[in-house]
């Protein structure tokens, strides 16, 4: 566990192809798709936040923090860091979707050996040319310039990205662990693809 940072589960959407239903909170081999999420995400970090915009009670059977975007009208994942970064005290923050329950169990120890050796201002992780902006750990130190970028009517990840220092990390190793489970049809395939 790295005691420096502070987990941040992204559930504010509203989950449009999925039908307008939270899909955090969607079944998935027995367990909410959240559950899956937090089981391998929370043994990596100092604490967990999760952001969502409804159905704060469902997300609040973790015991954990949850907290809704100060910016409305579902603005994104950026307005996701935004809230969590606003109320976390450690140094780094670390992000995953809700929808992704076969993230990698190492995901923040390679992305914080990266970000360290290089002295980046964000790490992202990557497999084959294509980078996924929502699995990253980012210094808490950006969070002004964040806020700045929101307030100038800023809403994609990779364009706020793109002003930061950012080092991208392979898991070349792991192509699947960053499969995310978007609409009905997904929920069901992966229901019945072998277990990860």
């Amino acid at each position: 566990m790295l005691s420096s940072v502070t987990g941040l589960i992204l559930a504010g959407g509203k989950g449009s192809r999925m039908g307008g239903v939270d899909k955090g909170l969607q079944t998935f081999r027995g367990k909410r798709l959240v559950d899956h999420v937090y089981e391998r995400f929370a043994p990596q970090v100092g604490g967990i936040i999760i952001n969502a915009n409804q159905n704060h009670e469902e997300y609040k059977t973790f015991g954990v923090r949850v907290v809704s975007d100060a910016i409305g009208g579902y603005a994104g994942p950026l307005a996701g860091l935004h809230a969590g970064m606003s109320v976390s005290k450690r140094p780094f923050l670390a992000s995953v979707p809700c929808d992704s329950p076969f993230l990698p169990t190492d995901l923040i120890e390679r992305l914080h050996k990266r970000i360290d050796e290089t002295g980046a201002e964000l790490a992202v992780a990557k497999t084959g040319d294509q980078p996924h902006p929502v699995f990253s750990l980012i210094r808490r130190g950006v969070l002004d310039h964040l806020a700045d970028f929101l307030k100038d009517g800023g809403r994609k990840i990779d364009a706020w990205y793109a002003t930061l220092s950012v080092v991208e990390v392979g898991f070349d190793d792991e192509p699947e662990a960053f499969s995310n489970i978007n609409t009905r049809e997904e929920l069901h395939t992966w229901e019945n693809a072998p277990p990860a």
